[in-house]
């Protein structure tokens, strides 16, 4: 038998080893190997394609497929249908995407994986009325690609948050330093013509969120979106910055007087915008660090978009030129407007630092001699 005594000992002692034990699972590192652990059980349970569907899968997302759960959205509308809103929040939002990128698909492929977006890249919830009209502006050259894998995730992350969206891509033409604020500028304009939107993100083409609950839609102030991007270890890189996705309210884009048109080549363009933002008497809004990442897909410096070596000197002067120089004064020639199964191409000539060339001349119509020589 145990005395009183051994038995207090024992007693102390049971209560140490559980407050040890209470102790380890405080700790940090043992909370993120049972969070580990308990993402790996999940992830096996997950539906992850296999075989040949496997290899053209562009980005995979924790509970599966990314487009996992939009396969019931299988109904198209009917004509005269009268349908209550969407919900405030979507139910098919799932938060956190693991994104893993692909290239062995075709563009066909992404199609039919989007049976619901139609002419133009345009769609609309099949099942309720969206509470939110999203225009994405790509400024764009040559980079099919990027393009490519772009669309294969952003249609369905935009099908889950249950907007009514379109792609407007804004080629630039020919060979000319690229300019992409200019193109920007376009891209407004030109999608407000065929949509009253009441958002638009101005988006880069190598850019792929990673959490659905970074939504595309509005906030009071101009938004910078993408604030955490895996090439900066998923930190901001400065505090006024504003480039990358950004969204801006037809409201916000006429307060700012637009973008400026005078940025040819890389940078300076975004910061211009950061500053009309603040000139303009608005702030810059911003998700979390934790919901606003996003992965850069790599690439090699773009031909014809070498660091602008002005855009120092252009800043300084943004005071005095950003009321000057934007929508109201953008030079551009649209050549010519397609309307792909996934997205709007407009292809634009915006001109040159010299300004934009004249138009071609019409075509010579045909003389009385030439068309008795065409008939004889």
């Amino acid at each position: 038998m145990f005395s009183f005594q051994s038995k207090k000992i024992y007693l102390f002692m049971f209560m140490g080893i559980q407050l040890v034990v209470i102790a380890l699972l405080s700790r940090e590192a043992y909370q993120k190997s049972v969070t580990y652990f308990i993402h790996i059980l999940r992830k096996d349970k997950a539906s992850i394609p296999t075989g040949r569907n496997q290899t053209s899968t562009a980005v995979v997302a924790n509970g599966g497929d990314v487009y996992a759960n939009l396969s019931r959205l299988s109904k198209a509308h009917s004509q005269g249908e009268n349908l209550t809103y969407c919900p405030k929040t979507s139910p098919l939002i799932v938060g956190r995407i693991n994104v893993r990128i692909h290239s062995n698909f075709t563009m066909q492929e992404v199609q039919r994986k989007n049976p619901l977006v139609v002419r133009g890249g345009r769609y609309r919830p099949p099942d309720c009325e969206a509470r939110h009209r999203t225009a994405i502006i790509i400024p764009y050259r040559d980079r099919e690609h990027h393009l490519k894998v772009l669309l294969y995730f952003l249609h369905p992350f935009l099908q889950r948050q249950q907007l009514n969206y379109g792609f407007y891509v804004i080629h630039q033409a020919g060979n000319y330093t690229f300019n992409r604020a200019k193109l920007m500028n376009v891209g407004f304009r030109e999608a407000m013509k065929e949509e009253d939107w009441d958002c638009l993100f101005f988006h880069d083409v190598d850019l792929i969120p990673e959490d659905d609950r970074n939504t595309y839609v509005c906030d009071v102030n101009p938004k910078h979106v993408s604030v955490a991007i895996d090439r900066n270890n998923y930190k901001p890189t400065y505090k006024k910055a504003f480039g990358g996705v950004t969204a801006l309210s037809p409201l916000h884009y006429q307060k700012i007087n637009g973008f400026p048109n005078n940025y040819w080549g890389w940078g300076g363009e975004d910061d211009d915008i950061a500053k009309r933002v603040s000139r303009a008497g608005m702030s810059i809004s911003r998700p979390s660090l934790k919901v606003g990442r996003y992965k850069m897909i790599k690439h090699k410096l773009d031909k014809g978009n070498d660091a602008n070596p002005k855009r120092f000197n252009l800043l300084r002067k943004t005071r005095q030129t950003w009321k000057q120089d934007g929508m109201n004064t953008v030079e551009s020639r649209v050549i010519s407007r397609e309307y792909h199964p996934l997205y709007t191409n407009i292809t634009v000539d915006v001109g040159t630092k010299a300004g934009l060339p004249p138009p071609p001349p019409p075509p010579k119509a045909a003389t009385m001699a030439d068309q008795i020589q065409h008939h004889g």
